[in-house]
């Protein structure tokens, strides 16, 4: 395959259900119109975060977010060619947060040895910088006392510094930000040192994964698509994975497990019933995983409510824990979307990630896995990421060509992604 050839590949559909998804992409060209309108209008009245993430799955018949990441790593995975629409993007954020600001303090995930995540960060950094930013990282590690370069294999490098509190300030020894930027989930607690700040924090301490539940977020994405469906004229359930909320679990204990295996039972039979309304063939499942939390930890596949008993004690402990070892209290059972998208001679199951800054789309790439299947998670050690993926914007969709073009499929994946981009910023507005 020739260079220009791989700019604008496209992961193959392989499903003979792309009908239903071309309908789906076809109703958001004709309406492309009342689309950007009505997202125009939510802006104003809810302004979206900072940056966010969105994990799609594309199941021919149904197109989805399975994830909404508000603290955003792999910008090294983008496109360089969409530079320019990160910096414009991230100048809109910056003019909302204050227009003054000529100084950002970033503080990251406490990955001193990720090197992906690092290049994340330089990435980022870079993005700020050409949107006018002096950009600097203070790290939350306890043991670092002095700046510490690091150095990169694509040759960037980081340099990660010992923040200072100065009363209601966040600063660096000889660096005093106007506002800070976190990129850390906060799995692991809210830190004292971030707390009653006097400079802007975005987001908010109160979004991160202490706090914030995927059940909660899923709500507001529901309300959102029951809107914009109607706008439409679509069936909500084409874009809106159905969900149920369990609390008070314990895998090991095996505590929680009849709340979990009656929800999944009742989620399996609401989606059997959609698929024989739409005369789908294929299996419907449902995915378990904490309701906090990314990484793809605490996440498992199940097709009826008889396999939650039958969890062996490996899977238990698995499902026990997720980041930092905070333990799973909360599920979340999600309606399994497909992925029939394939990547490359080796059909390797690939699923869109769509990247955002403010309201605006600025890229993404596929996350794919050579080992895992088409309804299981692929948020996992092995997977990589094409980041040529997105050769064009998502935001101009061409009505001479097919649904499927490069440009229509992107921007079906962009609508989505928004979607789940508002429901987060009426995450926050709920925080105000």
């Amino acid at each position: 395959m020739s260079a220009i050839e791989h700019l604008h590949a496209v992961p193959h559909l392989t499903t003979a259900l792309t009908g239903p998804l071309q309908e789906i992409e076809q109703h958001l060209i004709d309406y492309q119109t009342q689309i950007e309108q009505w997202f125009r209008v939510k802006w104003l009245d809810t302004p979206a975060p900072f940056y966010a993430s969105v994990d799609l799955r594309n199941a021919g018949f149904k197109l989805a977010p399975v994830d909404t990441n508000l603290f955003s790593a792999g910008f090294n995975n983008l496109n360089p060619a969409f530079m320019p629409l990160c910096v414009q993007a991230a100048h809109s954020a910056i003019e909302r947060i204050d227009p003054t600001a000529g100084r950002v303090l970033i503080i990251p995930e406490s990955h001193t040895r990720n090197l992906f995540y690092l290049e994340s960060l330089a990435s980022l950094t870079e993005i700020l910088e050409m949107a006018g930013l002096e950009v600097r990282i203070a790290s939350l590690i306890s043991g670092i006392k002095e700046p510490q370069k690091i150095e990169l294999p694509s040759g960037k490098y980081v340099t990660l510094e010992p923040p200072v509190r100065d009363g209601a300030r966040l600063r660096l020894k000889h660096f005093d930000p106007d506002f800070i930027l976190l990129n850390n989930d906060l799995s692991g607690g809210r830190p004292d040192i971030l707390e009653n700040l006097e400079q802007p924090l975005v987001p908010p301490l109160d979004i991160g994964w202490n706090l914030r539940r995927k059940s909660d977020h899923f709500a507001h994405y529901s309300r959102a698509v029951a809107e914009f469906a109607k706008l439409i004229e679509i069936d909500p359930w084409l874009i809106d994975p159905l969900f149920r909320k369990c609390g008070k679990i314990n895998f090991q204990k095996r505590e929680g497990e009849d709340c979990v295996a009656k929800n999944v039972g009742e989620l399996i039979s609401q989606i059997q019933e959609k698929y024989d309304e739409y005369g789908i063939k294929e299996e419907p499942y449902v995915i378990v995983k904490a309701d906090r939390g990314t990484y793809g930890m605490g996440i498992m596949t199940v097709r009826s409510a008889e396999e939650v008993y039958e969890l062996n004690r490996k899977q238990r402990t698995k499902m026990a824990k997720i980041k930092e070892g905070q333990a799973v209290t909360e599920v979340i059972v999600q309606e399994g979307v497909y992925t029939f998208e394939t990547w490359g001679e080796a059909h390797a199951v690939a699923e869109p990630v769509v990247y955002m800054m403010d309201h605006f789309v600025v890229g993404g790439f596929y996350r794919v896995h050579t080992g895992r299947g088409v309804n299981e998670n692929l948020n996992a050690p092995g997977m990589h990421f094409e980041p040529l993926a997105f050769a064009e914007a998502c935001t101009t969709p061409d009505s001479s060509k097919a649904p499927d073009a490069n440009p229509n499929r992107f921007y079906a994946y962009g609508v989505i992604a928004r979607l789940a981009l508002l429901a987060a910023a009426h995450e926050l507005a709920s925080l105000q």
